[in-house]
């Protein structure tokens, strides 16, 4: 199967390009085991309906977001909360007014969905508590409202709490976001590439967007930053630019070009190199830029290999000197 297919199979599957760590993944199940246990626990202690515990299903859901995504919006003490909250209102109330549980489910899910949007708390499992204040059967219906404190309220307040405590330790994944400290943070200084790009600039683009996403704007600046940062590191230092050299901007697509350089100004002070397009993009066409400006454009020098242009290694610069 070629590539290109497998990336756009990829793409419409969802399936994640840049997995976390196996750190991460095993802080994230070590953190939904402490969470779920300590809601457990509560729960065994508070008083409820039956014979006992009342531990809602969508806790699990819960302390995936978490525990494995603390940083998400989804995520937050206010989504976590509010969105369980609200929903177990919502889901109480539709199943005392609508009789028919096929038609009370959707509608419950429906305007907790709405709720959430509205409140700012839109939190995936509050969807689920909605739906059980539904489908609970006669134990979860015989609390009536008392179902917002026991077992909402009852296994919410654990789950948040260990959440705060598990990831206390761990600077760069703390929760809330707000208290968490990245592992890698860029600087203004360490990051001109983002052109004067702002949070509210992120904020904007976002809203623009007409679509929830899942991430932050300081986490997406701080993204956009060090992979700015990163390109800029990727391109060639100018004194490499030299006569007879051919070089690549290292894109994909229409966009991937090759220019050779033809000739260089002899006045230092100007600094400039003509060059020549011979493939891609920029198939016959010439212009001339400072080193500095070329060097930004280059990803990369190349070399003809047949019918293809292939990048220039160190060791193919070693045999050549």
């Amino acid at each position: 199967m070629h590539k290109p297919l497998i990336r756009r199979l990829r793409a419409l599957l969802g399936i994640e390009t840049r997995p976390a760590s196996h750190h991460e993944r095993w802080l994230s199940m070590a953190g939904g085991v402490t969470g779920i246990a300590l809601v457990f626990l509560i729960a065994a202690v508070v008083p409820g309906a039956g014979a006992g515990p009342l531990v809602l299903a969508s806790m699990g859901a819960s302390a995936v977001l978490v525990f494995a995504v603390p940083h998400g919006p989804l995520s937050q003490p206010w989504a976590v909360l509010g969105g369980h909250l609200i929903s177990a209102v919502i889901g109480v109330t539709t199943a005392r007014l609508v009789p028919l549980p096929e038609v009370a489910g959707p509608l419950a899910v429906g305007l907790a969905i709405l709720a959430m949007h509205y409140t700012r708390c839109l939190h995936p499992p509050g969807g689920a508590t909605a739906l059980a204040a539904v489908v609970g059967g006669s134990t979860v219906h015989a609390l009536g409202y008392g179902y917002l404190l026991t077992p909402v309220l009852a296994n919410v307040v654990p789950l948040l709490l260990a959440g705060m405590a598990f990831n206390y330790p761990f600077r760069w994944r703390r929760y809330p976001a707000a208290l968490a400290h990245p592992a890698a943070e860029v600087s203004e200084a360490e990051a001109p590439a983002t052109a004067g790009l702002t949070e509210d600039d992120l904020v904007y683009a976002l809203s623009a967007m007409d679509s929830f996403i899942d991430v932050g704007e300081a986490d997406l600046l701080r993204i956009y930053a060090m992979a700015a940062r990163h390109a800029d590191e990727q391109h060639l230092d100018p004194a490499q630019i030299r006569v007879g050299g051919c070089y690549s901007n290292g894109r994909f697509g229409a966009e991937w070009a090759v220019r050779c350089i033809v000739d260089a100004a002899d006045d230092p002070a100007r600094d400039l190199v003509i060059y020549r397009g011979v493939a891609g993009a920029e198939r016959r066409s010439s212009g001339t830029a400072s080193r500095a400006e070329f060097a930004r454009w280059a990803r990369y020098e190349v070399e003809r290999d047949e019918t293809t242009w292939r990048p220039v290694t160190a060791a193919d610069e070693a045999e050549g000197s």
